[in-house]
C-alpha cells in the first residue's frame, strides 16, 4: 500500500513538472510581447517617415535597445548621427510585431529634426482596446456608424480609458450626452473619430447597443496586406500558361516601320469533340438520292437497316422497331417471313374432296 502511494505521488510530481515546462515558453513569449518600454509616437509631422502615431514605439536605435526615458539623451544621440542614416527598432501594436526601419537624419545646418512628438510609455498601454463584436439595429452604436468585427475602440479625447471597466465607466459619465471615441478599423487600416450618444432608452440592452470584446483574444491584429475584393473582381488567378486571357490590342505607332511589327499568332484550331452539343439541337437528315434501284426480281424489296443519323421523328420509329425486334428474339416469338409471289393457302379446310356416292334405297 505504501509503495502504491509513493508511486502515485511520484507520477503526480512528474506531471506537474512537465506541465510547468510546457507553460514557461508561452508565458515568456507573452511577457516579451507585452512588457517593456519605448518612445510612443504621439505626432508625426514628417510624411516621409513610416511611423504611425499611437501604434508605433521606438524601442531601439543603431542595434541597441533604448533603455533610458530621458528624451534629451535620445535627441542627443540623433544629433550625433546628423547627415547619416540610422536604424530604428519599432514595435507596432498592430499584430504586436517588431520591425526595423532606416531613417536619414538631416544635417546640423538643417536642424537635425525628425518632426516627431514622443512620450516614454509602456508597450502594453495599447492593450486597452475594445473589439466591436456585434451591433444592434437602431442602437446608439448603429447610429454612430460602428462596424462589427472590424472596429476597435482605442481611446477617447474626453477621458482616459484603462482596464476592462475603463470604457464602461466613461460611458456611464456621458449617458444622454455626446461622447467622442477614437476607432480603428482593421479591414481598411484607418483610424477615425466618431461621436456617439449613450442612452438607456433606445429600446434594447446596454447604453451603446453593441457587444464588446476585451483581452488577449481581442488585440489589434496585423492589417490586411491586400484590399478586399470588390464584387465582380477575380480573387484567384490561374498560373497555367495554357489559359487564354484577353488583352486589348495596343494602339499602333505610326513612327515604327512595318518590318518591326510581328504578325499575330494564328488562332488555335478548335476540336469539335471538346464542345458540348445541346440536347435540343436538331440534326439535318442525310441527303436522299433522287433515284433508287428497283426491287430485286422474284420478291419484294428487303427493308433496309435503320440508321440513327436521320430526322428525329423517323429515328424514334426505327428505334422502337429495332427494340421490338430484339424483344421478339429474346421471347422466341416467330418472326414473320417474307412471302413469295404464290397465293396464300386457304384459311380453313383442305383441298376439295370427291363427292360420296348416294346411299341405296330399299324397296
Amino acid at each position: 500500500m505504501a509503495v502504491a502511494l509513493t508511486m502515485a505521488n511520484l507520477f503526480g510530481t512528474l506531471n506537474r513538472f512537465i506541465s510547468r515546462l510546457d507553460s514557461e515558453p508561452q508565458a515568456q513569449q507573452q511577457s516579451r510581447s507585452t512588457s517593456g518600454y519605448g518612445f510612443q509616437i504621439l505626432r508625426n509631422n514628417n510624411p516621409g517617415l513610416a511611423l504611425e502615431p499611437w501604434f508605433d514605439f521606438i524601442i531601439g536605435i543603431n542595434g541597441h535597445n533604448v533603455e533610458s526615458p530621458d528624451q534629451n539623451l535620445f535627441a542627443t544621440e540623433l544629433q550625433n548621427c546628423a547627415g547619416s542614416t540610422i536604424s530604428m527598432g519599432v514595435y507596432s501594436a498592430k499584430g504586436q510585431q517588431i520591425r526595423e526601419i532606416y531613417v536619414s537624419i538631416p544635417s546640423r545646418e538643417a536642424g537635425a529634426s525628425l518632426g516627431l512628438a514622443l512620450q516614454w510609455s509602456p508597450l502594453n498601454v495599447t492593450d486597452d482596446v475594445w473589439h466591436i463584436l456585434d451591433v444592434m439595429p437602431n442602437s446608439p452604436a448603429d447610429v454612430a456608424g460602428l462596424l462589427p468585427y472590424g472596429d476597435f475602440v482605442i481611446g477617447s479625447p474626453d477621458g482616459v480609458v484603462h482596464g476592462d471597466s475603463g470604457l464602461g465607466y466613461l460611458v456611464e459619465q456621458y449617458v444622454e450626452q455626446p461622447l467622442r471615441l477614437y476607432v480603428y478599423n482593421n479591414e481598411y487600416d484607418i483610424t477615425r473619430m466618431i461621436t456617439i450618444t449613450p442612452s438607456k432608452q433606445w429600446g434594447g440592452d446596454g447604453a451603446l447597443g453593441c457587444v464588446l470584446g476585451y483581452g488577449a483574444l481581442h488585440r489589434i491584429p496585423a492589417p490586411l496586406a491586400e484590399p478586399a475584393q470588390a464584387p465582380g473582381e477575380t480573387l484567384f488567378e490561374s498560373a497555367g500558361q495554357d489559359q487564354q486571357l484577353y488583352h486589348p490590342a495596343a494602339t499602333p505607332d505610326p513612327t515604327q516601320s512595318s518590318q518591326h511589327q510581328q504578325p499575330p499568332p494564328p488562332a488555335p484550331v478548335s476540336n469539335p469533340a471538346d464542345f458540348l452539343v445541346p440536347a435540343n439541337m436538331t440534326f439535318a437528315s442525310p441527303p436522299i438520292p433522287s433515284t433508287s434501284p428497283g426491287p430485286p426480281p422474284g420478291g419484294r424489296a428487303k427493308k433496309a437497316r435503320a440508321h440513327h443519323a436521320v430526322a428525329p421523328a423517323a429515328g424514334l420509329d426505327d428505334y422502337f422497331a429495332e427494340g421490338e425486334k430484339v424483344s421478339r428474339e429474346r421471347d422466341n416469338a416467330p418472326t414473320p417471313k417474307p412471302t413469295s409471289g404464290l397465293p396464300p393457302p386457304p384459311k380453313s379446310g383442305g383441298p376439295p374432296k370427291a363427292a360420296s356416292p348416294a346411299p341405296l334405297s330399299e324397296t
